[in-house]
């Protein structure tokens, strides 16, 4: 080889190298380069730019499109964004992801408008099941009836004589079972309420089929576990469905009763390469022994699934008047609630957080009537007192009616707001009639929580509502109630502008979860889960942002979803 053509291969060689690690000496190229987008960052340091680069899973460049062009190389992935509006991946900060996943193919009751409509769709989906085989889900919602009246077996025993049915409430704080559920949870007029829990009888004092809360653990033990592949199918449909909408994570709940069989599939999809989620698991309280005798603490695990808190529940809900309160209900005056059967004693829960404490694991508790939530804070209140202030981040979930003396409280014990904007425009078709103006004007009260500096984290509580961040962003900054009844928003005053909102759903989101170093905004370092999206949310009026649709979604810098082109 003569020393011209080894000086020119040698060059040759020289500039391959020179292009794959970039135009700018001292960095690699980057795996992806997405430019000419409107990028809002939800970075107090540059809320807004045009471009940014990936390197492997992390943002490496944000800036305009001639900074990010430096990070090019021959190899790299470059997507125009055509100008459309880019945003960190969403985080929805509670939800149930495989009953979500199992919801979807389950009967579809929620729109029922009538029992009559109720009945037909139960019977046509039981004809589609095996003899025996138990017919579930179901998310059925009485108040959108006339009239609005709880169903009973009646209702649904003839036409599902073949097959045991325990099917939700959508708020999944009552089920309705027909007569053959009854028989095999051996629910008779003689059975009596469990602590926490209600079984509704009729005039007669037999059972209506309808139960509530703690009364639900009774049917759920003689329901057969899903199977393997059925658990698995059930998150394989939730990861589809998160992509789908841009939810690149999410916060799961648990519900009763404790069980890791989903941690399992989780962690089967990971190790596969499938996990298209990002997904932090809060088991329930009552197993917090679980996690300690492991000596796991608050955020255990990797980028993609973690667990390392736990779920507790103080109260039922609104919708089945089983939330806990200070006053009755109004349209119940015997009635102020029901505190949870894991609150009675409250001995019970103070050993439960004294053991979480003990390990630092992180404690989310449901409460939603002003008595739960005021008892919920006085338990917390407890336990800074013995053990003092540091970073617990201890979370109210869905903090839902307050009490005006507990906003204060809520703040200085730095509590977390886990709130789900949705459920306030859907329960205010009908709250005020249950609890009357002043209590329901404190209900999903956002303004007044980041008024006192109480840290928001949005979410759905799927499938209790649709996991679509567009319709939790549009509850949020129009409060417009589903019935149509209150367009300029529904107590307007606790409206919330779309940066505000937009930040509780990613960066408030990411802090609830010990994450905000690595989620919640477009920055440098940060993992490039991103969503971009059909229309500028934030030039849009916020009235039309339910017709906002997910154009892609990536997760690490992989695109996980890309919208069908019409």
């Amino acid at each position: 080889m003569t020393l011209q053509s080894f000086l020119g291969r040698f060059t040759l060689l020289l500039l391959g190298h020179v292009a794959a690690v970039g135009v700018a000496a001292g960095h690699p190229a980057a795996d992806l380069i997405v430019e000419h987008a409107r990028i809002w960052t939800v970075d107090a340091a540059r809320p807004e730019a045009e471009a940014l680069a990936v390197l492997g899973d992390r943002i490496v460049a944000v800036g305009s499109d001639a900074d990010v062009h430096a990070w090019r190389g021959p190899r790299t992935r470059v997507v125009d964004a055509g100008g459309h509006r880019l945003l960190p991946g969403f985080n929805d900060a509670h939800v149930h992801f495989s009953d979500g996943g199992a919801a979807l193919s389950a009967v579809q009751l929620n729109d029922a408008r009538s029992a009559a409509e109720f009945t037909r769709r139960i019977a046509a989906y039981a004809k589609t099941l095996k003899p025996g085989q138990w017919l579930r889900a179901g998310n059925w919602d009485e108040t959108k009836w006339s009239p609005a009246e709880l169903p009973t077996r009646a209702l649904i025993d003839a036409v599902t004589a073949d097959n045991p049915v325990s099917i939700d409430r959508y708020d999944g704080h009552m089920v309705l079972l027909n007569s053959k559920a009854l028989a095999l949870a051996g629910i008779t007029a003689r059975t009596p309420d469990p602590t926490g829990g209600v079984i509704v009888h009729d005039a007669l004092g037999e059972p209506t089929g309808a139960l509530k809360d703690a009364a639900i653990d009774l049917v759920d033990r003689v329901i057969p576990p899903p199977a393997p592949a059925e658990r698995r199918a059930n998150v394989e449909r939730a990861l589809r469905e998160a992509a789908s909408h841009g939810v690149t994570s999410v916060q799961d709940m648990a519900n009763p009763p404790v069980d890791y069989s989903d941690l399992g599939v989780l962690a089967e999809l990971l190790a596969e390469g499938r996990l298209t989620t990002r997904i932090y698991v809060a088991p329930l309280i009552t197993g917090v022994e679980d996690q300690a005798r492991l000596g796991i603490r608050r955020a255990f695990g990797g980028p993609s699934l973690r667990i390392g808190a736990v779920k507790g529940y103080a109260d039922g809900s609104l919708g089945s008047r089983t939330a806990y309160f200070f006053e009755p209900f109004a349209d119940q005056p015997g009635n102020r609630g029901l505190l949870s059967d894991t609150m009675q004693p409250l001995s019970r829960t103070r050993e439960y957080l004294a053991r979480a404490e003990a390990t630092g694991l992180q404690v989310c508790i449901h409460a939603i009537g002003d008595a739960a939530i005021s008892t919920v804070l006085d338990l917390y209140a407890e336990v800074e007192t013995a053990g003092g202030p540091r970073d617990r981040r201890w979370r109210i979930e869905h903090a839902q009616h307050m009490a005006a003396r507990d906003f204060d409280r809520f703040a200085a014990l730095r509590v977390i707001a886990s709130v789900q904007p949705y459920h306030a425009i859907d329960d205010g078709r009908w709250a005020e009639a249950r609890i009357g103006h002043d209590r329901a004007s404190r209900t999903y009260a956002f303004r007044t929580f980041r008024e006192h500096g109480v840290r928001l984290a949005f979410g759905t509580d799927w499938p209790v509502a649709p996991l679509d961040p567009m319709l939790t962003l549009y509850a949020a900054t129009t409060r417009a109630t589903l019935d149509d009844r209150n367009p300029e928003g529904w107590f307007p005053e606790q409206k919330l502008t779309i940066e505000e909102a937009i930040e509780s759903y990613t960066l408030g989101s990411a802090y609830a979860e010990f994450q905000e170093r690595d989620k919640g905004s477009i920055s440098p370092s940060k993992l490039a889960d991103m969503v971009l999206l059909s229309e500028d949310i934030l030039r849009l009026p916020p009235a039309q942002l339910r017709r906002v649709r997910v154009l892609k979604t990536w997760l690490g810098g992989a695109e996980v979803y890309s919208a069908p082109t019409r």
